[in-house]
């Protein structure tokens, strides 16, 4: 398995998950030292084999050394588990289109160039699983976060073509969409009910793919939360505040 940006909360849960059962990884992240602990904790759970590499993924000119890096450490790819983003900041992104393409960039660009890479090889092997963690933010815009939702809207749109492409060759495509995740991305946020741990969701991530699924809700209660409010007409939407 393949994790990208395997220092943040929910990726580095999901990692724990993974080493335990055994699986060979190569993770990847920005920060060398929140990295190096974290391949040494996969290690000592249990990890078949685990190898790291330091990389900023906005640098996309990277991104198919990194994945001929991972196919050769490990002896090929069965999954991949992108996880890395940024939640951004609302109000700058509304001043500054440099803070809203940072947030596009890092959460669809960044995502559509590695997946193309991804997606063609294992079009080619005829195998695998592609695990995306999007956002339940995605799913309609609201005032409060339309910059990150739109990145992520934008990227579940992609992922539903990329399912729709590589069905056919056996790759499984698997959108993973969070509610409120109490990690250090979202500490500035007030806390609710609503909120999971990064280990609920890891655990809901390893099951959507080992399934195959399509799209999956973390936790299965934002399924409903998001049914009524992708249900609200426009005209009354467009007052509330969200």
């Amino acid at each position: 398995m393949l994790v990208l940006g395997a220092t943040s909360a929910i990726a580095q849960a999901t990692v724990r998950l993974l080493a335990a059962r055994g699986a060979s990884l190569y993770l990847t992240g920005r920060n060398a030292a929140n990295l190096e602990a974290v391949t040494k904790d996969a290690a000592t759970r249990g990890s078949a084999k685990v190898e790291s590499q330091v990389v900023d993924l906005n640098d996309f000119n990277s991104h198919e050394g990194l994945v001929e890096a991972a196919y050769t450490a490990l002896g090929g790819l069965d999954g991949v588990v992108l996880a890395h983003g940024v939640l951004g900041d609302q109000a700058e992104a509304q001043r500054s289109w440099e803070a809203t393409e940072a947030v596009l960039r890092t959460n669809f660009l960044s995502a559509v160039s590695l997946l193309t890479v991804l997606a063609n090889r294992f079009e080619a092997q005829k195998a695998g699983t592609l695990v995306v963690i999007s956002s339940v933010a995605g799913d309609r815009g609201r005032q409060s976060n339309y910059v990150y939702g739109a990145s992520k809207g934008a990227l579940n749109v992609f992922l539903q073509g990329l399912r729709n492409r590589l069905a056919k060759s056996n790759v499984a495509v698997v959108t993973v969409k969070p509610g409120f995740v109490d990690t250090p991305m979202t500490a500035h946020l007030p806390k609710n009910k609503l909120f999971a741990s990064p280990e609920k969701v890891a655990r809901g991530l390893l099951s959507a793919a080992d399934a195959r699924k399509n799209e999956v809700y973390v936790p299965g209660i934002w399924a409903i939360i998001m049914l009524i409010i992708r249900t609200i007409p426009e005209t009354v939407f467009k007052r509330m505040k969200l």
